[in-house]
Order: C-alpha cells, then structure tokens, then sequence
C-alpha cells in the first residue's frame, strides 16, 4: 500500500483544482458571494462525512495481488450492507464519473486557460494533454501516488503565496468582503437579488460547487483512503477530514477573496446577461489576479491552474481504476478505462464550459445519493472505530500500551466482526505496517 500521506497527497490532488478556482468564480457568479457561506456549511458537514467514509474503506478493504490494497464504496457496499448490486451500480457510476466528466471538466479549463492566455488553441492543448498523460495513467496507482506527492504540496504553496500578497495589499478591504459572503448567503444585500442571485441561488450554486471542489460524502476519496498503509482506520479518517478543510475552508476562501477583493468582478453582470457571465467565470479568478498583481501574473496563473486541474485529472483516474478493478477483476488491466480517459481529456478540452460542468453535477448528484444512504447505514461502525481508536490511545497515554493497533475480531466498540482477515491480528494490514518500518529502518541506516 501507499503510504498515509500520499493518500492524503492524492486525495487533496483530487479536491484541490478546477472546483477551486473556476467552480468558486462560477459560484460567485451565478450566486453571488453568499455562495460562498454555503461551500463552508458543506465543508463543515463535509468533514463530518468525511472522516466516515474514509474509515469505512480502511475498514472494509481488500488485498491486492500486487500488494497494494483496495476499497471504497462499492466494496463497503457489498462486504457491508451485503448487496452486491447496489455495489455495482455505485462502482459503475463512479467510474463514468471519474473516468470521463471530472476529467472532461479538468481537461476543459486547461484548455480554456492556454487559450486566453497563450492563444493555444484548443485541439492543440487536447493533444498535449493525451501526450503528457498516457504514460502517467499506464503505469497505475503507484505512479498517480508519486507524481502527486510532490506536485501537491508545491502547487498549494506557490497559490498560497500570490493570495497572501493579495490579501496584504486588500487587508483593509477583508471585513468588507467577508460581510458581503454573509449578506449574500441571506438575502441581505439587493444588488444580489434577483435571477443570478438571492438566498435560493446562493445556497444552490454553494452547494454545487462545494461538493464538486471537496467531494467530501460523493464516495470518491474513499477509494484512495482505502489503499494507504495504516495501524488504525481512524486514523486515515482523520487525514481525509482535514483533507476536505485544507480544500474548501481554506483554498476556496482564498480564491473567493481574491475575486471579491480584486474589483474586476461585477455582481449586476450575471443578472444582465448569465450566459455571457457564466462562460467569463473560467477566466475571472486568473483576470482577477492579473488585475491586482499586474500582466505578468496570467502567466503564473495559468501555471497554476494546469497543475491544480492537471493533479485532479491524475487523482480521479485512481478512483476510477479503483472501481474498475471492483467490477472486472483483479486481473484485467483496464485498457478500456485508460482509453476512456484519454478520450475524456480531448473531448473536454473542445467542449464548452456549460457542457462540462451541467454533466459534472448532473452524475455527481447520484453518485452522492448512493453513498450517503451507504455510510449512513453504516456509521455505527465508524464509530465503533473511533471509540476503539480513543481508548486505545487513552491507554498509550498511560504507558499501559505500546501502540495503536486496531483488531477487528471480539473488538468491544464495534457492532461485530468485519468479515475478512485484512484486519485480523497478523492480518495483511499490521504485516503490511511492519513491512514499511522495516524498510524506512534499512533507508535510515543506508
């Protein structure tokens, strides 16, 4: 299995990118800055669900016979609920979704970036797209993991950094922009009433727009949760909650200060004409940037969103093969799915944002609805873990215990046995534990 922080690293690569900077400016568009307040109440829910369904996966994943693990929704679907059907429907699902529309809208504002920005047109950005990302999707999840690891940490600095500056520079105009995010969420302030704006179309495109940029509760993040190297399944549950912080909580906040702070964005333009406001939002966080920072920084900009967009296209393949291996066996290599993907990044680049984004919601919302009926069902054992994971650490505390290690045979905290042997006392979870010390203990010594 990866390790605990490439799960995170892969599953933030997947959260963070487009939903962050097109789908906040697209929110703030079409919803006024009020929409905003609603992508937080989705994160702070979304943290909760979160941490449920990543524990799940730990919980109810399986081996591999390569020796990475697997697991996810569809596999705590069936091993859990015992419905093999409604696991499969899930697993279907989300392979479309992650194996061609995420991809597809990923693929889109790549595209639309090199095209305001460098002229680059369109078929030409599908092209090096199919180029670049062949090779990486060939080669599986190790790779995805890999690349991620180091391709997160420094996109999210370097955005981090041209925010700060931005914020310093507006730091007087903050409460300001914060007020108007509360104003906007309630109806309070009337330049955002009316047909692109008001409480109904605040709450809706925040909504939206939180569970695309988070995912928390879709059941997507669970899939590579579930293939991380772990002594606790709780513990990865915490990883992913923080996951969906970083994302929406901190990221999307930023961006949504940005645009509101910059002055280039104009609330009465969606009510005048929406279409035209609605196509103007994939460009309007980078034309918010540049208006601050100077020509310069569409250039930095447009680096950041390839990578932002581009990291989310790698990560959401690892969802994808994660079901497909559900659904085909273990043994097939998903050259089908691999194609689909490689489609899906030259479709997207020559669609149009409206078409990309109404597909994204649109599969979105009944993957969302599979998964949340799942976890849940099946939230008492979640629990079940986290009380085990508290006392156990009560008791490392007190000297009483070495280690955290979680058992799922004759445990106390759970409703009862998980079916399997992953988690049994010298079951391939706890040997897979040793085996990586071991090999971090001959690094160190090397």
């Amino acid at each position: 299995g990866i390790s605990s922080f490439q799960a995170f690293a892969v599953g933030l690569a997947s959260r963070v990118g487009t939903g962050n900077i097109v789908g906040v400016a697209i929110a703030i568009t079409m919803g006024g800055p009020g929409a905003i307040f609603w992508m937080w109440i989705v994160a702070l829910v979304g943290m909760a669900t979160g941490f449920i369904e990543a524990t799940l996966a730990q919980m109810y994943k399986v081996t591999h016979p390569d020796g990475s693990f697997r697991g996810g929704p569809a596999y705590y679907i069936q091993r859990g609920l015992g419905s093999k059907t409604a696991a499969r429907v899930f697993a279907v699902v989300i392979t479309f979704v992650f194996g061609f529309a995420y991809e597809a809208t990923q693929a889109n504002t790549i595209a639309a970036t090199m095209k305001s920005t460098f002229h680059i047109e369109p078929w030409m950005t599908a092209v090096g797209l199919v180029v670049i990302t062949t090779p990486i999707i060939f080669k599986g999840i190790k790779s995805v993991a890999a690349v991620s690891e180091w391709l997160v940490p420094i996109m999210t600095v370097v955005y981090a950094l041209i925010a700060l500056t931005i914020l310093v520079l507006h730091v007087g105009a903050i409460p300001r922009a914060i007020v108007s995010i509360f104003e906007g969420a309630f109806g309070l302030n009337q330049a955002f009433a009316g047909t692109a704006g008001g409480l109904f179309a605040a709450a809706l495109n925040g909504v939206k727009r939180g569970l695309f940029s988070n995912e928390a509760g879709e059941g997507s993040v669970p899939n590579i949760a579930a293939t991380a190297t772990v002594p606790h399944p709780v513990q990865q549950g915490f990883v992913q909650s923080l996951g969906v912080f970083v994302d929406t909580i901190v990221v999307c906040t930023v961006t949504a200060l940005i645009v509101l702070l910059s002055g280039v964005y104009d609330p009465m333009a969606a009510k005048a004409d929406p279409g035209t406001a609605n196509a103007a939002a994939n460009t309007l966080t980078s034309a918010s940037v540049t208006h601050v920072l100077g020509g310069w920084a569409q250039y930095l900009m447009a680096i950041i969103i390839f990578v932002f967009a581009y990291s989310s296209l790698l990560g959401n393949y690892t969802y994808a093969q994660v079901n497909m291996d559900f659904l085909q066996g273990r043994q097939h290599k998903h050259y089908a799915l691999r194609a689909m993907i490689i489609v899906a990044t030259a479709v997207g680049s020559l669609s149009t944002l409206t078409f990309v984004w109404n597909l994204s919601d649109l599969v979105m919302g009944a993957m969302t609805v599979i998964n949340m009926v799942s976890i849940l069902a099946l939230g008492g054992w979640a629990f079940g873990a986290l009380r085990d994971w508290e006392a156990q650490r009560r008791a490392v505390q007190a000297g009483q215990k070495e280690e955290i290690r979680f058992i799922a045979t004759d445990n106390p905290y759970l409703p009862g046995d998980l079916p399997g042997e992953i988690w049994a006392v010298d079951g391939p979870a706890h040997a897979a534990i040793l085996e990586r010390r071991a090999a971090l203990e001959e690094a160190s010594g090397d």
